[in-house]
């Protein structure tokens, strides 16, 4: 008897949610909303390169919100002493030795509890289930952008 679901909204949905609720627990007791995790995240992967409004249109665009609501997030992971954000224009924001503890042991948990959710299942598999979620979710984003 299989459990697998078919392709479709119902199972994209609770794909989301459950990871959601991975991705909570892990971040219970940080301090850490999951919009200031993601920003935290592409802070970290820019490796400081990337000015304030460089960051906040990345942010932006993977969290689906305004810059301004970006730049929020970036603010408050300043007062929180995790990233600096430099007085001067264009110049980079860069992740604190703080944020980069606190990053490296929520990525630490969440690579080991999704190693065990795919990293058995074959790279075909996984090959596929990429190319068609990237497909979907630009084309959300064309949606997005049309709306």
């Amino acid at each position: 008897m299989s459990t697998a679901h078919a392709f479709g909204t119902p199972v994209i949905g609770q794909t989301e949610k459950a990871l959601n609720a991975i991705l909570a627990r892990q971040l219970a007791g940080t301090g850490l909303t999951e919009p200031q995790w993601v920003t935290l995240t592409l802070t970290v992967v820019s490796g400081g390169t990337l000015s304030r409004d460089e960051l906040a249109g990345r942010v932006a665009g993977v969290l689906k919100v305004s810059e301004a609501e970006a730049r929020a997030r970036i603010g408050e992971l300043a007062a929180a002493q995790l990233v600096q954000v430099p007085d001067g224009d264009g110049l980079p924001v860069k992740v604190t030795d703080a944020g980069e503890q606190l990053h490296g042991a929520i990525r630490g948990a969440v690579t080991q509890i999704t190693q065990r959710l795919w990293g058995d299942l074959p790279a075909e598999d996984l090959a596929t289930a990429g190319r068609v979620l990237s497909t979907v979710l630009a084309r959300a984003d064309a949606e997005l952008a049309a709306a």
